[in-house]
């Protein structure tokens, strides 16, 4: 018995590895491939068009050479505007910096009654606006936050109505007045060569004093010191070249 017990151990001892060596060898799997990260880059020059919403606060004062009369109150001339920007922006790390012109057609319009002179109606419009600024911004890879600043010019028009009769007493044609701006936006990439924003902006625009001209007779009618603001809302979608998206591992 014990004779028989040894040799069937010796048996299953030289059979194992005979059997093992029968065995399907295990398939060998490929680690999968790391991840690519996709970075946005901001780089490039763009082009672009925006439309939205303006408002400029305008206030009269009636002067004489060297003496103010008296205020003659204030309005606000509202409207909608609608353009288009071109720039170029440049991105090291996160940050993003740039220069832009943009040009925008408006429609600003408002008046009010004179309280210094009744009977007299005080009216204003802006016809258009330029920028031209330069700018900073913050990227979290296809979102940037940007802020900017620079010069800023409208074209505008004033003139004086008699409220009675509705005839135009006194006007200054057209005028270009220049002035500063600054403005923050945000903005959104949703796809390579693509994005949209959302823009405010500021425009200062001073004290300038206009001599009004009676459009009957052609002469000297009046003289106003007008102060005016503006402030603009805007929707802008650039298209950007010259700075592709970057694949890193």
């Amino acid at each position: 018995m014990k004779k028989f017990l040894l040799g069937t151990v010796a048996l299953i001892a030289f059979a194992a590895p005979a059997a093992a060596a029968d065995l399907a060898a295990r398939p060998y799997v490929k680690a999968p491939p790391t991840p690519i990260a996709v970075v946005y880059d901001w780089s490039g020059f763009y082009i672009g068009a925006n439309g939205g919403w303006g408002s400029s606060r305008k206030c009269w004062d009636s002067v004489a050479p060297a003496l103010f009369i008296g205020g003659e109150g204030c309005h606000d001339a509202t409207g909608g505007t609608a353009g288009g920007q071109i720039g170029y922006r440049w991105q090291t790390g996160t940050w993003v910096f740039g220069i832009e012109g943009q040009g925008n057609w408006a429609d600003f319009r408002g008046s009010n009654a004179s309280t210094l002179f009744l009977g007299s109606r005080n009216e204003s419009k802006i016809d258009a606006f330029g920028l031209i600024t330069g700018q900073v911004g913050w990227a979290a890879n296809n979102v940037l936050f940007y802020v900017k600043g620079g010069a800023a010019v409208t074209a505008d028009r004033f003139r004086i109505v008699d409220i009675p009769t509705g005839i135009v007493t006194g006007t200054t044609g057209d005028d270009t007045r220049w002035g500063g701006v600054v403005g923050v936006g945000l903005e959104y990439g949703f796809a390579p060569n693509w994005s949209a924003a959302i823009e405010y902006d500021h425009l200062f625009m001073q004290d300038r004093t206009y001599t009004f001209i009676s459009p009957v007779g052609g002469g000297f009618f009046a003289a106003d010191r007008i102060r005016q603001d503006v402030d603009l809302v805007t929707v802008r979608v650039n298209y950007r070249w010259g700075g592709p998206v970057i694949a890193k591992y």
